[in-house]
């Protein structure tokens, strides 16, 4: 197991080196539910390091370094249980490929991990608000101006996606809900009282829609402190309220959920938080440093 740094609780563990060659230390069919949010190929970089899947000169490289994840998510995954990915498509430049338009990345990550023996298993859409995403990126498609000149380059803005694949095999640890949700996880909580089971099904209706409207998009942790000025270009931690659900929806309390591009510790952070064990891989070391202080202020708040 090629670490830096780690830190190792009875609950959770955190590593700070490549998430390929510290998941081959992890025993095969030991992990419950893994949840993570991919580099984007080329498109952000996240650290200097060569190691770094975000440094990829171009998709065919990054493909060709992801796909020795996907193979170690396969081999750690107890069979029937999930593996989820939060992505979005990537926007394709004039300046880099050649045209502008979109790059089916959701698409090419389902792919690539049916490939490597998985099956889809499902697909969620996050709302984002298009102006919000205009201001932010200045993409020419959400522009009012580019509407009133040629709308014909005009287009919808990019929403995230939380996809799920599932490894073959007969779960050998259901994930029961007897009594059902007694917990709401986004915005707008049903108005119904937690002990009528109409509650629980409400609950539900919201979790299974195909696009989930109830997002608080701020609810995340803090990320300033991870901030490297020297190699940083870009940090967006994922919403609690996304992770929070999935983990409600995929795990039972005490099962082991895995996050191989931890960040600042939100996957682990919620994990502990909802009861469940934890191990997250970080390569950046100034993410790692946040992710130790983001979970151990989750780990007292357990009082362990």
């Amino acid at each position: 197991m090629n670490v830096i740094k780690q830190v190792i609780e009875s609950n959770y563990a955190l590593y700070n080196g490549d998430s390929v060659e510290v998941l081959k230390g992890v025993p095969s069919g030991s992990i419950h539910y893994t949840l993570f949010s991919p580099p984007f190929a080329s498109l952000y970089t996240y650290s200097n390091s060569d190691r770094d899947m975000g440094n990829s000169k171009d998709d065919e490289e990054f493909w060709n370094h992801f796909k020795f994840l996907i193979d170690e998510l396969y081999r750690v995954t107890i069979p029937g249980r999930l593996v989820s990915f939060h992505c979005m498509d990537i926007p394709a430049m004039k300046s880099r490929d050649g045209f502008i338009g979109i790059k089916d990345f959701s698409g090419d990550l389902i792919k690539a991990f049916q490939k490597a023996g998985f099956i889809y298993h499902s697909r969620v859409c996050v709302w984002k608000d298009p102006l919000v995403e205009a201001t932010r990126t200045k993409a020419l498609g959400l522009l009012h101006k580019q509407l009133q000149k040629d709308s014909s380059m005009s287009r919808q803005g990019l929403p995230d996606y939380v996809i799920t694949m599932r490894k073959p095999g007969e779960n050998p640890e259901p994930i029961t809900k007897e009594e059902g949700f007694k917990c709401f996880y986004g915005d707008n909580e049903p108005n119904i009282p937690k002990e009528d089971i109409t509650y629980s099904h409400n609950v539900w209706r919201r979790y299974a829609s195909p696009v989930w409207m109830d997002i608080k998009q701020g609810n995340t942790l803090n990320k300033k402190a991870a901030k490297d000025k020297q190699d940083e270009r870009h940090i967006c931690p994922l919403q609690l309220d996304v992770i929070e659900r999935c983990i409600a929806l995929w795990t039972n309390e005490n099962d082991i959920v895995l996050d191989p591009f931890n960040g600042i510790g939100s996957t682990v952070h919620t994990a502990l938080k909802m009861n469940r064990r934890a191990i997250g891989i970080e390569l950046k070391e100034s993410y790692f440093e946040q992710s130790v202080l983001n979970c151990g202020n989750t780990h007292l708040l357990h009082g362990n």
